[in-house]
């Protein structure tokens, strides 16, 4: 029998368009994500982020044991069996009060364990996801570097032949996570010559390793509670072992990890965009100004239209892709058509309800504001929308695909 939807159930409008396009297990888990972050996090986001610092050890603790790290990860590694659409489900759930909080495990796995998992041998995966699915530690991918962003398949990071091993030197940054990390997989250039996509290897390398050195990147305006370091790699030794993947095929992880990284990223995105439409909404019917509600305005009503059209678009886009995903049928075109599209369009609605509302958004308790400095990250994040659009478009321009810049 089909279930009987009520009101009351909508907490957040986009429960209203995800309940529809989820079973009731997966809706169910949304819903007690949602309810974690409205009960753990929304009381006690201002007071950490006024006082500086980093999501809470003990609320990473409490993550851990709602089994998020372990979403995708099988179950005989000590994971939930799941796939990306758990996390992503996830990801909109805790996203909603805070991009800090959702990227905290949504990169543990989407960027540490599920490379792992895509690409590691078996003693690798024996040696790292059980711990990873407890959230007990976590493992930072090493992709940018100071000299590359979107060019992350070049990196200035040299692997060097020493001996019966490899020698690292170069530095990674903006490394989500490397507070807490334990591992970092760091991708490498290891021959030079090598045909384009096969110049590059990933290797596993321990963060307490003498010749590891990790910062916390200081001045960030954006996902404040977040971890972003920079890890400098001076001379480090590692052996054919730590190889992720296959030699000299580095890039062939990086795209394998990016593409469901780039799904988890336009999920925070839409829930930016829920966030703001349920403020927004409340705040128009509420707030009296010449003489009767603000909501009363056409122009006020067509920002209300405008982001609720957006978020129930762009969100069965994402559904409909995140099934494709986990079937291993999705294209890499259409994981960053949906992170373009997700992270623009929150992006622009977002100014667009500051302004109805007015001054009041400016204020860092009224949580507009946060979302429209992280969506920043949503655009520049898991390759840069400008990047990204060039890829995108060279299947359509086939006959001039070389050509384009």
């Amino acid at each position: 029998m089909p279930r009987t939807k009520t009101r009351a159930t909508h907490r957040r409008r986009i429960d209203h368009y995800l309940e529809p396009l989820l079973d009731e297990d997966r809706f169910s888990f949304y819903r007690s994500v949602a309810d974690f972050a409205d009960r753990e996090v929304a009381p006690k986001l201002l007071g950490w982020e006024r006082a500086g610092g980093f999501v809470p050890d003990s609320l990473i603790a409490q993550l851990g044991e709602l089994g998020i790290f372990g979403l995708p990860i099988p179950e005989e590694y000590g994971g939930q069996g799941g796939g990306l659409t758990e996390l992503v489900l996830s990801g909109l759930a805790l996203g909603y009060q805070s991009h800090s909080v959702a990227i905290t495990p949504g990169a543990a796995v989407s960027l540490g364990a599920n490379p792992i998992l895509k690409s590691g041998s078996e003693a690798q995966k024996r040696a790292h996801l059980p711990d990873l699915a407890a959230g007990k530690r976590m493992v930072v991918f090493g992709l940018s570097e100071p000299g590359r962003g979107s060019d992350a398949a070049n990196p200035e990071v040299v692997a060097e032949r020493h001996g019966k091993g490899w020698r690292l030197r170069g530095e990674k940054c903006w490394s989500t996570n490397a507070k807490w990390a334990s591992h970092v997989i760091v991708h490498a250039l290891t021959d030079p010559d090598g045909r384009n996509g096969h110049r590059s290897t990933c290797f596993i390398v321990p963060m307490d390793q003498p010749k590891v050195h990790y910062s916390e990147m200081s001045g960030k305006t954006v996902w404040t509670l977040s971890s972003t370091g920079s890890i400098v790699l001076d001379g480090v030794d590692v052996t054919e072992a730590d190889i992720l993947g296959e030699l000299h095929e580095g890039f062939k992880v990086m795209v394998t990890t990016l593409n469901g990284g780039r799904l988890f990223i336009a999920s925070l995105a839409l829930a930016s965009l829920a966030f703001a439409l349920d403020k927004v909404r409340g705040y128009v019917q509420e707030r009296d100004q010449f003489g009767g509600p603000l909501a009363r305005f056409q122009r006020v009503q067509d920002v209300v239209l405008e982001l609720d059209i957006a978020l129930d678009r762009n969100l069965t886009w994402l559904m409909t892709l995140l099934e494709r995903f986990d079937r291993g049928v999705l294209d890499r075109e259409q994981a960053a058509k949906v992170k373009i599209d997700s992270s623009r369009v929150a992006s622009h609605l977002l100014v667009e309800a500051m302004e109805i509302c007015g001054g009041v958004a400016g204020l860092d308790e009224f949580g507009l504001a946060r979302h429209h400095n992280d969506l920043f990250v949503t655009r520049v994040g898991e390759g840069s929308n400008r990047a990204l659009m060039t890829q995108v478009v060279r299947p359509l321009l086939p006959e001039c695909a070389d050509l384009l810049q």
